[in-house]
């Protein structure tokens, strides 16, 4: 798969040399410079030399063919004149192989794509707390703002395509009106295993109160990755409370099983491509660990993720997920004999991720959204299945809501400030 690290992404190309200046203004990882438009490019004065490479590299990296980076480059060809190339040039003037060159040439195919839909999750959700006085509902296009335009252009037209599609994704999700954030639980569904003879382990449909994580000791094992940035984890920081993460910033935290995990690198990497649209709507990401093994860590990051990443050694999180209590499950009844958590295997095959079995792997993740400070955990999803991950258009629009609600009391609070 694609890796996250900007020198990985640039090579030994046109834009090595742009570096300094890409940091300089800000385009410092491999999501954002992905979504550059043709205005940004020519505020830093790039050429077209650099645009070009930027087109290729970017739909290369989409396809997970950056080992030709560098030689399409030296051929001096556009991205246009490389698609128009047959099959046999393709093979013969840069040595692609016939399933990578079927791969280039199918422009609809990204690294990202999700389940098809006969394997969505028909996720169960839980409202805790409803208010038919407090409506918080507004629509995915309402929170487009001048930052978030700027998210659908792309300088390959690609971008462009994947923003309407994540867009419509998105919007094809809906919360009634009416509905406090304190308390959506989703999961994977409950489908019997051999033939109903292994029933699925059980799952809290009560989201984790917010005072079991706000004081969960965790370390900071990298921060979030920009260009130029030490690779190699060196040291851990002192032990502080979680809610120093969230303190000033929503959070979106991704509790991983293991990160050798073919499944959980699929997610890490899909969830994390978004990185711009999450940024734009306010949110860090951060990733939780409950094992710590350094090499592992330095193959996760910055290659699948590149935000920060967290080392929960008690396993709080993952206690919260389970309601108060680790959800394991063994790796007969739970992989073999389950059809679901096989598909989840194939999905993260077909994305051509790598994997390891180093690590504790029985114990399931899931992921939190939670709002700044004090304000609670808004949304919950457990991995019920191996490899189950949470909708990316049901976090983004629970991001979405989150961002609008605080948008309104801030302009709630700057009004009553005024009319005193």
């Amino acid at each position: 798969m694609a890796s996250f690290s900007m020198e990985d992404f640039v090579g030994n190309g046109a834009l090595k040399g742009l570096l300094p200046k890409l940091l300089e203004e800000g385009w410092d990882d491999v999501p954002t410079l992905k979504i550059m438009n043709s205005e940004d490019m020519d505020a830093i004065n790039m050429s077209q030399q650099h645009k070009d490479a930027l087109e290729i590299r970017s739909y290369l990296h989409d396809r997970t063919l950056m080992q030709y980076g560098d030689v399409f480059e030296t051929s001096g060809k556009s991205l246009p004149e490389l698609l128009n190339l047959s099959s046999g040039d393709l093979s013969s003037q840069f040595g692609m192989k016939r399933g990578h060159i079927a791969r280039f040439m199918d422009r609809t195919s990204a690294c990202t794509d999700p389940l098809p839909k006969s394997q969505v999750l028909s996720a169960r959700r839980t409202i805790s707390t409803t208010s038919r006085n407090n409506s918080i509902y507004n629509s995915y296009a309402s929170v487009s703002s001048k930052k978030m335009q700027g998210i659908t252009r792309s300088p390959t037209g690609t971008g462009a395509n994947s923003g309407k599609a994540l867009e419509q994704s998105a919007a094809d999700f809906k919360i009634k009106d009416g509905y406090i954030f304190k308390g959506i639980v989703a999961a994977g569904p409950a489908e019997p295993r051999a033939c109903g003879c292994v029933q699925p382990p059980p799952i809290s449909d009560q989201a984790a109160p917010y005072s079991a994580i706000e004081n969960i000791s965790i370390e900071k094992l990298t921060p979030e990755y920009k260009i130029g940035m030490e690779r190699l984890v060196k040291t851990k920081t002192p032990p502080m409370k979680a809610l120093g993460l969230w303190r000033e910033k929503p959070t979106v935290l991704l509790c991983i099983r293991r990160p050798g995990c073919i499944m959980c690198r699929a997610e890490a990497h899909q969830l994390y491509a978004k990185k711009p649209l999450f940024d734009a709507l306010g949110f860090q990401l951060v990733a939780v660990l409950h094992e710590y093994i350094e090499s592992e860590v330095k193959d996760f990051w910055p290659r699948y993720w590149g935000g920060v990443i967290a080392y929960d050694q008690g396993r709080e999180f993952f206690k919260a997920l389970g309601g108060g209590k680790l959800l394991k499950d063994k790796f007969l009844s739970g992989f073999v004999f389950n059809p679901r958590a096989i598909a989840n295997y194939k999905r993260a095959k077909a994305m051509r991720v790598e994997q390891n079995f180093k690590g504790e792997g029985e114990i399931k993740g899931g992921l939190f959204i939670v709002g700044r400070g004090r304000s609670g955990i808004a949304y919950q999803f457990i991995e019920r299945n191996f490899g189950d991950w949470a909708p990316l258009a049901e976090v983004i629009e629970i991001c979405t809501q989150l961002q609008n609600q605080q948008q309104g009391q801030s302009e709630s609070i700057k009004s009553t400030a005024e009319y005193e």
